[in-house]
């Protein structure tokens, strides 16, 4: 599946892939005069069915609809499936084999300021830096401001529409990116994603030179190059539905509701640009398994510098974990919303557990995208950070699913022709704990779990069919975010805790992992009781100054007085931290800190754009 139609082109796919794949043929040609064309996309699995016509898709998203709307509105019908209920754990022991020992070496320091999950994909945010040209969204209005001099100097403050956003962690709105001189904005209105494009040639006098309104929310943004690339999500559609009133209440609006779905239209199902979908017709794959979340996912894909010129790859099932390598995209498929079926005191539906979670992986190439596998994993995908790529090598860290051991695990899959192929995995980490964080690197993975304590696990990935638990620790508290100080070092930052769990307050936790089977905790900074580490939920608020041996991390305390924010600039020396508190003022979500080539810093609050004293 390669797509290279614009405006409205685009290559859908959606299945719950088994253990078989799913597979396309691409780039065919016409054929003879007077034969009709092939179809684009051509599927070589029975998962999958492309819609005969606009009227069948829009069908095919009804039937599955009507399944899921009770008297309440969204969420009756859906029925769980049983699981099996065993899963063997693997042995995790080195069993003696001499190996090298995988290294914390890799850094995801990205040149706009940002700190990102993968080096050489860039991420929104509210702060975005270029040589000394210094982007930051506040209140609606993109600031641009000199950064070159001993003062930050405001040079232009640009209304943007819709763009009302404040940082919020899942939520771009708000946000921007850059690209060459350009920044593209993210908004919203009304369920929609507004997306502008600014130029900045004269970052003095900057014009808005395209505003595109998207039908759907936007969930993630990166960029690639210069190729910018927005993931969309289409829930639900919302309809005016009854709710029980009177004898016969619950049947009544059953089916009104129900004629409220039928009566939809594929611009109700699917992203729309200016009223018309930004998929079509004969591009959408229905999945033949419904136990799938229904909605639409979607990517679109531009160049900053021809806005207007769109590609768009999407997956016809809802999910909010989306992946991005710095050459394949993944998308985890959403669990279905489930509940009541006619149930008289409940009103919105929940997402149902499920015992394997569906993965499809497309490589990215400009502004295209082409289908190469799809798999699945046993067990629940929390989110992107349990993700990555490295080479031929998709790694994931997992939850307990329906019908599996309460425990995680590391598994490694491959792609083997257009499958997703479990390669290798280590089982029965942190059992009956929840993962709370996970990082990455080439041939090794961090895992921190939490109940009552804090068990770091190190997962040796040099073979990926065979990877191997190296060591573990296990600490009062837990890190929710983890960040490679270099091959030897590792902090973590997250939350402190008493021997049975209750939880104290923020901490910063240093580990040494020269030696990953026995990885040690060397020092700890615990705040105060009731605060918060905002990387713990954004690790944009983190920022590592390795030339200075200083990481950087905002920190925040909710009272009776309302919010009061840090800074926590900690300083490394010798194995130890020392910690000093700079005050950031109560709109904690937007506070950024922006290294520059300079060595500077920039402290970004709400009311203000200066440098920070190091």
């Amino acid at each position: 599946m390669h797509l290279r139609t614009t405006l409205t082109g685009v290559t859908v796919l959606a299945s719950l892939a088994v253990a078989g794949g799913v597979g396309y043929r691409i780039g065919q040609e016409d054929g003879p005069a007077g034969t009709p064309p092939p179809p684009r996309l051509a599927l070589a699995n029975s998962d999958l069915a492309v819609a005969s016509s606009c009227d069948a898709l829009l069908e095919s998203y009804v039937d599955r609809g009507v399944e899921q709307v009770g008297a309440w509105g969204w969420g009756g019908g859906v029925v769980l499936q049983e699981g099996d209920v065993s899963m063997p754990l693997s042995s995790s022991a080195a069993g003696g084999v001499e190996r090298s020992m995988p290294t914390t070496s890799r850094t995801t320091s990205e040149e706009s300021g940002t700190n990102v999950q993968e080096a050489g994909v860039d991420e929104s945010d509210v702060v975005k830096v270029a040589g000394s040209l210094l982007l930051r969204m506040r209140d609606g209005a993109l600031m641009a401001y000199d950064v070159s001099a001993g003062t930050p100097a405001l040079l232009s403050t640009t209304r943007i529409p819709d763009a009302h956003g404040a940082g919020r962690v899942g939520d771009p709105s708000g946000e921007l990116v850059l690209v060459d001189g350009r920044a593209v904005v993210l908004g919203s209105t009304g369920g929609s994603t507004v997306v502008t494009t600014v130029d900045l040639s004269d970052p003095t006098s900057p014009s808005i030179v395209d505003t595109t309104t998207i039908t759907g929310r936007a969930s993630a943004v990166r960029v690639h190059g210069d190729v910018v690339r927005i993931v969309v999500r289409s829930d639900l559609p919302t309809l005016d539905f009854s709710s029980p009133d009177g004898a016969l209440g619950e049947l009544r609006a059953g089916l009104r509701n129900r004629a409220l779905v039928r009566a939809t239209t594929l611009a109700d199902w699917l992203p729309t640009v200016d009223g018309r979908p930004v998929v079509d017709c004969d591009d959408v794959a229905v999945p033949d398994d419904e136990t799938l979340a229904l909605g639409t996912t979607t990517v679109v894909a531009f160049d900053p510098a021809d806005p207007a010129a769109r590609t768009a790859t999407a997956v016809a099932t809802d999910s909010d974990t989306s992946y991005f390598s710095a050459d394949r995209f993944y998308l985890a498929a959403g669990a279905p919303s489930w509940g009541w079926s006619e149930c008289l005191t409940c009103r919105r539906p929940m997402s149902a557990p499920r015992d394997t979670t569906p993965i499809f992986a497309f490589a990215l190439d400009g502004t295209d995208a082409t289908y190469v596998a799809s798999g699945e994993v046993r067990g629940t995908i929390a989110d992107r950070w349990s993700v990555d790529a490295v080479g031929d090598s998709l790694r994931v860290a997992v939850g307990p699913g329906v019908g599996t051991a309460d425990a995680n695990s590391v598994v490694t899959l491959r792609e083997e022709g257009s499958s997703l192929v479990e390669d290798g995995r280590v089982d029965g980490l942190g059992v009956g704990e929840e993962i709370t964080s996970v990082r990455w690197f080439d041939d090794l993975a961090i895992v921190v779990t939490f109940r009552q304590t804090d068990p770091l696990y190190a997962v040796d990935l040099t073979d990926p069919a065979a990877p191997v638990l190296l060591g573990e620790l296990k600490i009062p508290g837990y890190s929710d975010y983890l960040h490679p100080l270099g091959e030897h070092r590792l902090i973590g930052i997250g939350q402190d805790a008493d021997a049975q769990g209750v939880l104290r307050g923020a901490q910063a936790a240093l580990f040494d992992v020269t030696d990953l089977t026995a990885p040690r905790q060397i020092d700890v900074v615990r705040y105060d009781r009731d605060t918060f580490a905002g990387a713990s939920a954004d690790p944009r608020q983190f920022t590592w100054l390795p030339d200075q041996r200083t990481a950087l991390t905002v920190v925040s305390r909710f009272g009776a007085a309302g919010t009061t924010g840090w800074v926590s600039v900690l300083s490394l020396a010798d194995g130890a931290m020392t910690n000093r508190m700079v005050d950031v003022g109560p709109d904690v979500d937007g506070v950024r800190l922006v290294p520059l080539a300079s060595g500077k810093v920039v402290l970004v609050t709400g009311d203000d754009v200066s440098f920070l004293a190091l």
